[in-house]
Parts: C-alpha cells; sequence; structure tokens
C-alpha cells in the first residue's frame, strides 16, 4: 500500500485541528447548529477525537481532529495519525490550527498510518486520505514514508521468504532503483576474500551466507552504513528457548534500517557517497555449525574466542565494519538488533546510540527531537574493555556476568574501527503494541533522525 498524499478534489474536507483550549474560541465562531453538534458529540478537541459536521443538506462539509493538550502530546507522537483511522473515507485538508513545527511531522505520521503489511494476506486501507500541507516539500515527505514503508516490510516478512538470499534480492532491487552499484559476495568467496567470521556464522544454514556492497554518488563526504542482517536467528549450538525464538524473523532489523535509510538518502538526491554494507546470514544448527569455545580469527586480525554461539550479530558486523574502516569514510554507523540488554536498558521506543564525537552528537539529538523518532545515547564506557578480553583470546564474544550487555557489545564492535569516526545503533525494530502511525510489528528506527542530520553534520 502507497503512504503518499493525494490531490484535492472537488470533494475533499477541510479538517480543523483543535487542541483544548482552542476549541472553545474556534467554537465560538461558528454558527449555533455547528456548536451544538459538537456538544451533542462530546467533542473536547481531547487527542484521537475526529468528528465530521454536515451542512444544511446532511452532506459532510468539514471535519475537525483533536490536539489535546502540550502535556498530552509529551506522552506519544503522530497524533493526527491516530486521530486519521477513525475519521470516514475520503480525502482531507488541514486548513487551521495545525502548529508550523509540527506539520512535517504530522503529515508524515498520517501517511504512515496507511501502512499496512499486505503480503500475505489483503488488508483494508486506511479511508482518510491527506492532501499535502501547504509550503510542505511533498516529495522528500514520500521519500521518507517509502523508506520507512521498506523497512517495516523486510522485517515482516518471515524468514521463509526473506533468508540471505532474498535480503540480498531486496538490496539488488533498491540499487537498480537509484542507479547504485553493486557487488554480493557469496558462500565459500567470503573465505577466498578474508571475511572468516561472516562466513563462520552463516555456514550451517542451507542458504549461503554473503556479503552485500552498496556504493551510490560521486561527490560529497563518505558515509557507510553497515546493518546487520541474521536473516534468522535460532542461537545457534547456544539454542534459544522457543519465546526467545520467536521473533527472530526481524534479527535482520538492522539491514532493514540501513536499507530504508539509504532509500531515504538516495531518494532525495543527497550530495552524498554513500555505502552499505550487509552481511546476510541464517544463525542455524548443522554438523558444521560453529562451536561454543572456538577461537575465529577476523578479517582484522583479531581473535575472537567464542563463548556463546547466540551472540553472532558482532562477529558478522566485525568483518563488515573492518572492510568498512579500510575505506576510511567521513562517517561508519552500524544499526543493528543486537542486544536484549538494550531494551532492558530503554525499552522498545528509544533507538540506544554510541558515539564519542560531541558534534555527532548534537546533530542527531536535534534531529531526533525535529523528527519524533527518539535516541537516547549510551557510553563508549572504556574501563569496561577488559571485560571483552578473555585472555586466550583478543576478544570474548559473549562475557560472562550479564553486566552492561549493550555496552560490552558496542565496545566489541568499536574494536574494528580504527581509521574513521564511528557510531552504533543497537535498535529494537519491533512495535510491540500498536501506536498512532506505527502498527504492530517492524518498525524503523532513528533512520529519520539520520537522514536529516546526516548531510549537514557532515559538511560542517
Amino acid at each position: 500500500m502507497p503512504c503518499t498524499f493525494v490531490p484535492k478534489t472537488a470533494d475533499t474536507l477541510p479538517l480543523h485541528v483543535l487542541s483544548e483550549d482552542a476549541l472553545t474560541g474556534w467554537s465560538a465562531d461558528q454558527p449555533a447548529a455547528v456548536q451544538n453538534w459538537i456538544g451533542a458529540n462530546g467533542f473536547t478537541g481531547a487527542l484521537g477525537q475526529s468528528l465530521v459536521i454536515a451542512d444544511a443538506e446532511g452532506k459532510p462539509a468539514m471535519a475537525l481532529v483533536g490536539y489535546g493538550t502540550p502535556k498530552a502530546r509529551l506522552r506519544g507522537r503522530f497524533h493526527l495519525a491516530g486521530a486519521a483511522t477513525t475519521l470516514p473515507e475520503g480525502s482531507y485538508e488541514i486548513v487551521s490550527g495545525l502548529p508550523e513545527d509540527a506539520a512535517e511531522t504530522e503529515a508524515l505520521g498520517w501517511l504512515l498510518a496507511g501502512y499496512a503489511f499486505d503480503r500475505y494476506r489483503e488488508q483494508s486501507p486506511l479511508r482518510a486520505r491527506l492532501v499535502a500541507p501547504a509550503d510542505l516539500d511533498v516529495a522528500r515527505i514520500e521519500a521518507i514514508a517509502a523508506g520507512e514503508v521498506l523497512t517495516r516490510n523486510l522485517i515482516n516478512t518471515p524468514a521463509s521468504d526473506m533468508g540471505p538470499p532474498d535480503l540480498a534480492d531486496a538490496a539488488l532491487a533498491l540499487a537498480k532503483q537509484h542507479g547504485a552499484e553493486i557487488e554480493i559476495i557469496v558462500g565459500d568467496d567470503l573465505l577466498t576474500q578474508n571475511f572468516p567470521m561472516i562466513h563462520a556464522v552463516g555456514r550451517a544454514a542451507d542458504r549461503a551466507p554473503r556479503l552485500i556492497d552498496m556504493r551510490w554518488g560521486k561527490t560529497g563526504p563518505k558515509l557507510t552504513l553497515v546493518g546487520k542482517g541474521v536473516c534468522f536467528d535460532t542461537g545457534g549450538l547456544n539454542l534459544k528457548p522457543g519465546a526467545s525464538m520467536g521473533l527472530m524473523k526481524k534479527d535482520m532489523g538492522g539491514a532493514a534500517a540501513v536499507l530504508g535509510l539509504a532509500h531515504m538518502i538516495m531518494a532525495t538526491g543527497q550530495d552524498l557517497q554513500l555505502r552499505v554494507l550487509i552481511p546476510a546470514v541464517e544463525n542455524s544448527v548443522s554438523g558444521n555449525a560453529f562451536r561454543p569455545q572456538d577461537i575465529l580469527t577476523s578479517r582484522k586480525g583479531l581473535t575472537v574466542e567464542i563463548n556463546n554461539t547466540d551472540a553472532e550479530g558482532r562477529l558478522v558486523l566485525a568483518d563488515a565494519l573492518a572492510y568498512a574502516d579500510e575505506d576510511a569514510p567521513d562517517q561508519i554507523i552500524s544499526m543493528a538488533t543486537l542486544t536484549g540488554a538494550a531494551r532492558v536498558a530503554v525499552g522498545p521506543d528509544l533507538a540506544p546510540y554510541f558515539s564519542d564525537d560531541p558534534a555527532f552528537v548534537s546533530a542527531l539529538e536535534a534531529a531526533a527531537a525535529a523528527t519524533a523518532d527518539p535516541v537516547w545515547r549510551m557510553p563508549f564506557h572504556d574501563p569496561y574493555e577488559a571485560m571483552i578480553e578473555p585472555g586466550i583470546a583478543d576478544l570474548d564474544n559473549a562475557p560472562k556476568g550479564g553486566f552492561a550487555g549493550c555496552i560490552t557489545a558496542a565496545l566489541f564492535l568499536r574494536r574494528f574501527v580504527t581509521e574513521s569516526p564511528y557510531a552504533h545503533f543497537d535498535i529494537y525494530g519491533w512495535q510491540p503494541a500498536a501506536a498512532p502511525a506505527r502498527p504492530k510489528g517492524g518498525t524503523g528506527q532513528a533512520t529519520r533522525a539520520l537522514h536529516a542530520a546526516l548531510l549537514p553534520f557532515l559538511n560542517r
């Protein structure tokens, strides 16, 4: 289902956005019949409320949606999207009441409220469609929505149809759409081209592991995005219990996020030299699966003791990050559904990230606030480095004790980036309960904030 604006027609209804404190003043300027209808229907301007008002002939003449109070709005985002799902079928044009600084976010939220995953079953479309608000960059907003839709669709697709070959096909389709160059290294070629940990993690699956390498743009700063593409994670020989395996189709959420962000960057024509690296694997169980206590030698030459085969994401990312770092770009960013510890720390709604660059932090957090795409900074805490050093090898992929799990994972990844500025995002990639503009299922996190922040930051 496309998440796009619709053209204005003769049947388009004017839509008034009314906060609770604005309703009385607005209503006082309306005819008595309108005032009576508002009162009879109990419309107070609360968040999520909507009301259609008819003319003297009983035909729809306008619609109202509630915008609540500033305090109520702090407890959520995409407030018009909640009301959009309650409006009757038709097209609507916002004519009053929407704060100028909220127009882009609310318009995007309305578009995203129209998303439904319909690959396997026909879904009901959003009945209320929006005419693009005046003075907004329509193409840009629709490109951002399309990037988010791509991310959601990739995550929502089960592993039966989203294994490493399918993820590669999605990247190929995106490259073709935007005229990008792409190379895919498959199976044993990973060994001959020195990606030993990607191969080790993925070799037990019947669908071969691969490294996806996409490049776009010839001018501007160099940006490399690295996304974890574990298309299904059984936990390997350290097998996950069933309850923990239930959502593991989303373990390629980092790859889905960087592909969605890549679409946003390319579709809006940002002046960047973009590279996307995705190690695409399945962490499966077979006779040739990598084992606890194995020691793997990475592309960078660092040795890694395997103390848990269920900490595989950092292994495949490590080889990809080392490869990215060899090119010395202006910024490397990794995105991964990496640790449960990150969820315990900040829950599903925030995207925790790691960066030691104050300029990057400032740019990202300003963009996150402006785009309603919340992030939370976590520390690269150097004193914890000893926790990832097992003694028998350079690094431990699963430090014992359980403390600071997302931090030690980030420190592990940082060991593989020595020539380039680096930031890491430990995202969840899943909306556990439906919310305005975010149905239950796969979701992008931090991608809209990064899209807004990166070009100004890199050109500073």
